[in-house]
């Protein structure tokens, strides 16, 4: 069958599942008439875990690398894919699911946090990719476009949201660091050649640690790196706490964790 012909629904962690289940009968029935066949991929984080250890599994419990089939599928103009809400992963919820899927007869790794040897650094590897928001940047590979349509944004701009009558001694305000994070660190460097790169951490002793061996980089590309003070992060965070409690105003962290999956985690830890 053509990719013109078939529509490719994925299977994915929304919550409620019923949610994804109602909605595809409904899909197909309308489908049908236009004799446009309805594929399913699975792209959940049981789906793409278990994908990702075909040498540890039986044959009968083995399952394609969806997510991989769809990256190629959206590079062609033709697809068509309806993507549902997916998770994005953190490390407490992706050790949820490998425990759920061990304890099914799924012979997969734990995750290991340490690395003592070489095989676990491959394992973690492939975890790694599984982690945070995995599935959008690889299906919006084909359609990284994400303007608004010209008529949507003409009809905004011509009937704009009320949004009601700001009381002038509202409390509400927003805080951000002036000092010490990514933002007053950031450094970005254009290459002009292919390269592999390191990245490597100085501590305060002077002690060298390699995070990461090799970084491949393509001729004109830019690479952009930052940090953040996590005293002055500190030092940030109990200053709003106190004035959001002497003013006595619910206060809300705002991260963008699913896409800083590094960072974020480890700034709310901080913050908790």
């Amino acid at each position: 069958m053509s990719i013109e012909s078939r529509i490719i629904y994925t299977k994915t962690d929304e919550a409620p599942a019923l949610a994804t289940y109602s909605l595809l009968p409904i899909i197909k029935m309308f489908s049908k008439h236009a004799n446009i066949d309805i594929g399913i991929r699975d792209i959940s984080l049981a789906g793409r875990i278990i994908s990702s250890f075909p040498e540890s599994l039986r044959d009968k419990q083995k399952i394609n690398d969806d997510l991989s089939v769809l990256g190629e599928l959206v590079k062609n103009s033709d697809s068509n894919i309806i993507k549902l809400p997916n998770i994005s992963a953190s490390i407490p919820q992706l050790k949820s699911a490998i425990t759920e899927l061990q304890s099914q007869g799924f012979n997969i790794p734990s995750y290991p946090e340490k690395i003592n040897n070489q095989k676990e650094k491959e394992i973690q590897k492939k975890y790694q990719k599984i982690l945070g928001s995995a599935v959008n940047p690889v299906l919006r590979e084909g359609n990284s476009d994400r303007r608004v349509a010209s008529a949507v944004k003409n009809y905004a701009k011509n009937n704009p949201h009320t949004m009601g009558d700001w009381n002038s001694d509202s409390k509400t305000s927003v805080a951000h660091m002036d000092d010490g994070d990514f933002f007053s660190s950031e450094k970005s460097k254009l290459l002009k050649k292919s390269d592999k790169l390191k990245i490597i951490l100085k501590d305060v002793n002077g002690k060298i640690s390699t995070l990461k061996e090799s970084v491949e980089t393509d001729s004109n590309e830019i690479i952009d790196a930052a940090k953040i003070d996590v005293n002055q992060l500190i030092s940030f965070f109990k200053q709003e706490f106190n004035v959001a409690k002497n003013q006595n105003v619910l206060l809300s962290l705002h991260l963008k964790a699913t896409m800083m999956k590094v960072s974020d985690p480890i700034i709310f830890g901080h913050a908790v």
